[in-house]
């Protein structure tokens, strides 16, 4: 697993949310703790696994790694990416079993979570529905004032889904219940 660590798990803190951006060859996650309006950039990574091995080994490893930092970071809440797949579905069937496999650590933790499809990630992020992945990139660097653009770039996107839910459930406790 992959891991460039900007802050340790520890209290004192508001929201810590985990953003995922599914995938069987790399996993994104990204980490950041949100106190009122503000966000903070606590962890990214991204966890790989290696093609041609078996299926189950595959998302056993991914299982276990996120489960470790899952523990490592203790989020208060989640997002996950929807699935986008275009015209190639056979492609996107990887892919949706190691999406399940987050939603199950995610459950297991009894965690909240959220979902953003891309273009919904890439409003929140950067403004605009259709911007690149370079934009998106960039404008992630700026707000968690990162001195360079995250990688992997499976990181880098995890990190827009916790930028995005941040956002969009600003105002709101992690409990579901509206901030006074």
């Amino acid at each position: 697993m992959r891991r460039n660590s900007g802050a340790a798990a520890g209290g004192g803190r508001g929201r810590r949310i985990i953003g995922i951006d599914p995938g069987l060859a790399s996993t994104g996650w990204g980490v950041l703790d949100c106190d009122g309006g503000r966000v903070r950039h606590v962890d990214h990574g991204s966890i790989e696994t290696k093609a041609g091995r078996p299926m189950a080994e595959r998302l056993l490893r991914i299982m276990e790694s996120l489960r470790a930092v899952l523990d490592a970071h203790e989020p208060t809440e989640s997002a996950v990416e929807i699935l986008y797949f275009g015209k190639n579905v056979s492609s996107a069937i990887p892919v949706a079993e190691a999406r399940g496999v987050a939603f199950v650590a995610l459950a297991e933790r009894g965690l909240p979570v959220a979902e953003f499809r891309p273009n919904e990630i890439k409003q929140g992020v950067t403004g605009v529905s259709s911007a690149d992945k370079r934009q998106v990139q960039e404008m992630v660097r700026v707000i968690l004032g990162l001195s360079r653009k995250p990688s992997p770039d499976h990181a880098a996107d995890a990190l827009g889904v916790a930028i995005c839910a941040a956002n969009h459930f600003a105002g709101y406790a992690a409990d579901g219940s509206g901030a006074s």
